[in-house]
């Protein structure tokens, strides 16, 4: 009996009697977990002040901090915190005053 080796028309032929094995990718980098997914996803619409820092500080060591925040301001986020900055009406403010009456002085 004759040995015949089958092989699917239309592919070149590689002349070698054993297939080719791909060779074996790299282990995926290890990615942190972002902040903003893991958390509470309320605290960063937030109302109150001390939420809204707490907030602020998870972004602090997260690695797309900056692209985040880019993101933000080029879509002009109406609020929330967004790469470790509070935005309120699209603008970045420093902090957040709680509800209240307002200061019987104008700000300078």
């Amino acid at each position: 009996m004759q040995h015949t080796t089958h092989r699917r028309t239309g592919l070149p032929w590689t002349g070698g009697s054993t297939p080719r094995r791909p060779r074996p990718l790299a282990p995926a980098p290890m990615r942190r977990p972002l902040p903003c997914r893991q958390e509470d996803p309320e605290l960063w619409f937030a109302e109150k002040p001390a939420d809204l820092e707490l907030a602020k500080s998870f972004c602090a060591g997260c690695p797309v901090r900056d692209a985040c925040l880019t993101g933000a301001l080029d879509r002009a986020e109406p609020w929330g915190v967004w790469g470790g900055e509070i935005f309120e009406r699209g603008v970045v403010i420093a902090r957040k005053r709680p509800r209240g009456r307002p200061r019987k002085v104008a700000a300078a």
